[in-house]
């Protein structure tokens, strides 16, 4: 089923787009969220309509990443956590003391954009990947260290 893209989806595409996508993803998902609508001749004459208010939304977007990937470049985020042996840490590293350390800085970041394959369980340093928009990833260390360390 082809259908046209309300809004950016990392996985489909931009915003305006037509793309084609399984029937039932469309039905069940995509047109019930107000994310898609069908293609035909109403729809296309919409699209035409608002081509330049699209282009100027997603060149706002782009902006707003680059700023964003910016703003994130060459940060270091340090976080003390309680060790045991090994150099194991009690509990983990989560998005969520990412994020709080972010915010320390300055740095607004929502958690489901920080990219953690599995949260962090070792003392060290990491190169973390942010998603921060317009299909764009900017990386950010953080750097695990012993609480007895910090004090």
């Amino acid at each position: 089923m082809e259908i046209i893209l309300k809004e950016t989806i990392d996985t489909l595409g931009q915003e305006g787009e037509i793309v084609k996508v399984k029937d039932g993803y469309a039905r069940n998902y995509l047109i019930p969220q107000k994310k898609a609508v069908i293609v035909n001749k109403t729809a296309l004459a919409l699209l035409e309509k608002e081509k330049q208010a699209i282009e100027a939304r997603l060149a706002q977007q782009q902006k707003d990443a680059e700023k964003m990937t910016a703003q994130l470049a060459d940060k270091v985020i340090t976080i003390t956590k309680r060790v045991g042996d090994e150099d194991r840490l009690f509990g983990s590293v989560t998005n969520s003391d990412i994020v709080a350390g972010l915010e320390g800085m300055g740095v607004s970041v929502d958690k489901k954009s920080i990219v953690l394959k599995e949260p962090i369980k070792q003392l060290g340093e990491y190169k973390i990947p942010v998603k921060v928009g317009f299909q764009a990833v900017a990386e950010i260390a953080v750097q695990v260290i012993p609480e007895t360390l910090a004090e």
